[in-house]
């Protein structure tokens, strides 16, 4: 398989970013920029346990809908939510009506606050594990990693849910821990430069 994907600017970008018209805005300003923000990790490690068995495509075509059910997943809000809520929430048609992975954003806002009180914030906890420069991996190569697999640990350890190695892998593609821009992607030194003026928390 091709790793590129000729963009409508004519310059090359990741393969998978040329299989659905949704996909490029996302991998040329969002995909593997680093993100500091609380609310925008939550969101997105809720949305890849959102994603186990489906496509992205079909997470990211609804995600306006999950955020306007999920309170923009707001932590401190969700971990509030009741039975009447995931009630509402199997009804609603917007969103993936999966009884366990809406129990288990729940369930994990609770989890996120109590990881707040613990580490100050949950950039700072994630961001402890971002990969060391000194061992790299080619990208688009792999599904998880030590990383990943240490922190679904740590994460499964503190009562988090639907966080195993290869969703919390593609947490950290997106989340900018990890870079798998492919070589001959044109985002991928768009990406570096920005991970080279992040101020880690």
């Amino acid at each position: 398989m091709s790793t590129v994907y000729i963009g409508p600017d004519g310059k090359p970008r990741c393969h998978w970013c040329g299989s659905t018209p949704e996909y490029l805005g996302y991998h040329d300003n969002e995909w593997g920029y680093p993100v500091d923000d609380d609310q925008r990790l939550f969101e997105k490690l809720c949305l890849e346990g959102f994603q186990s068995g489906l496509s992205w495509r079909t997470i990211l075509a609804k995600r306006e809908n999950f955020r306007a059910a999920f309170h923009n997943f707001d932590f401190n809000k969700v971990a509030h939510f009741t039975d009447s809520d995931i009630e509402r929430l199997l009804k609603d048609k917007g969103i993936i009506r999966h009884r366990g992975k809406i129990e288990a954003v729940i369930n994990n806002a609770k989890r996120a606050q109590e990881l707040v009180a613990q580490a100050g914030s949950l950039a700072t906890f994630f961001w402890r594990y971002e990969p060391k420069p000194e061992n790299p991996v080619k990208p688009q190569t792999a599904s998880t990693s030590a990383e990943s697999v240490s922190l679904s640990k740590a994460l499964k350890k503190m009562g988090w849910k639907f966080i195993g190695p290869t969703t919390v892998y593609a947490f950290l593609q997106a989340m900018g821990l990890v870079n798998d821009h492919s070589e001959e992607c044109i985002i991928r030194d768009r990406v570096e430069r920005a991970k080279a003026k992040f101020k880690r928390p």
